[in-house]
């Protein structure tokens, strides 16, 4: 028997067991056979903590000194964000948004080399974004839940979940687990484990995003590359591993499910990269989609249920789990072991499921 069950093996399930396990007696479980299989195993790995809303980006920020602390875990990227002509509002908002000065064109082409000066009018760059070793991160998170007694087990997808003689009692294909508190870190599944253990869905949705990864342009090395976004995110551009990402940037609900690109999305996707650089698209090395969840308000979830006290919602982190993982984590330990959070009240109101009703 444990204190806290902790339902999903994502980031945001593997740091929550890191943060509670020094304090309580914590079991894990997960339904595929290995971590971070879904959304979190397809990343575009990016910590840009200016990236999102408002209570995202507080987290992001709060996050940054346990990045910076960690060796090797954070690779300087530097962020673009480009926009023809007939989209100059839309760069000034991203551009705002994101903390990116506006850049000389020529000075944006010696940086990324492909831009097509016949498309690609406005540049703006911000040299506050990082690479994540998210396999790096992962496995410190679970080191340090395994070493203070966490019980991580796979293959334990939850069928069933009932509240019984004030325990949560799950039943999973490696017998039942029982824990006095259950933190939801399901992901796409998170409203499909609220409503097995009796709990009001927060209408949180998986929204799917395709990938590709291209062969680098001939004879350039892409590796300093910054990665790049089309103004109002209709697409981006990643190195890696000497090859190029690039993503439709797409957010097509569907249920929940192991993901995968869909090919004419894709083409799409790529269709208008290619309209702004001059490399074509030959081929393509691989492809692959994620799940990316978001409440409603496209604010996280995070804190106790308003009509059920002892199951706390770890969810809707939508493409922001990797950036806001230390102060995510250690909010909702708080909460969940009754401390005073070390989080300004408005911060923890915005993030609260209470907000619902």
């Amino acid at each position: 028997m444990s204190d806290v069950l902790i339902i999903g093996g994502g980031i945001v399930g593997i740091s929550a067991a890191a943060r509670l396990a020094p304090h309580a007696k914590v079991t894990l479980l997960e339904g595929e056979d290995s971590f971070a299989y879904h959304a979190s195993g397809r990343s575009a790995a990016l910590y840009e903590p200016h990236y999102g809303l408002p209570p995202v980006v507080a987290l992001s920020l709060a996050s940054g000194d346990f990045f910076r602390a960690m060796p090797n875990l954070l690779t300087p990227r530097g962020l673009m964000i480009v926009a023809g002509q007939d989209n100059r509002a839309q760069f000034d908002h991203d551009c705002d948004d994101m903390n990116l000065a506006p850049m000389d064109m020529d000075a944006a082409r010696a940086m990324v080399p492909i831009l097509n000066p016949e498309t690609v009018t406005y540049a703006g760059y911000g040299a506050h974004a990082w690479d994540i070793d998210t396999d790096l991160l992962i496995s410190d998170f679970a080191k340090t839940a395994r070493a203070h007694g966490a019980q991580i087990v796979a293959k334990a997808g939850v069928t069933a979940l009932r509240r019984m003689g004030g325990r949560w009692l799950a039943d999973t294909a490696q017998g039942q687990y029982s824990g006095a508190v259950l933190v939801n870190a399901a992901g796409p599944w998170a409203d499909d484990v609220a409503q097995m253990a009796g709990v009001l869905p927060k209408g949180i949705t998986p929204l799917r995003r395709s990938m590709a990864r291209i062969p680098a342009p001939v004879g350039m090395d892409v590796s300093h590359w910054p990665m790049v976004f089309g103004a109002g995110e209709a697409w981006y551009m990643k190195p890696d591993a000497g090859a190029l990402i690039v993503s439709p940037a797409e957010e097509h609900p569907m249920p929940p499910h192991d993901a995968f690109a869909d090919d004419m999305v894709l083409a799409e996707g790529l269709a208008r990269y290619e309209a702004m650089v001059t490399a074509p698209v030959t081929r393509l090395l691989a492809s692959w989609a994620g799940l990316r969840t978001f409440a409603p308000d496209r604010v996280p979830v995070i804190g106790a249920d308003a009509g059920e006290q002892s199951f706390f919602w770890a969810a809707g982190l939508g493409g922001y789990g990797f950036q806001t993982a230390d102060a995510a984590s250690r909010l909702l330990a708080d909460v969940v072991l009754g401390r005073a959070p070390d989080f300004e009240g408005g911060l923890i109101q915005a993030l609260s499921p209470a907000r619902f009703g």
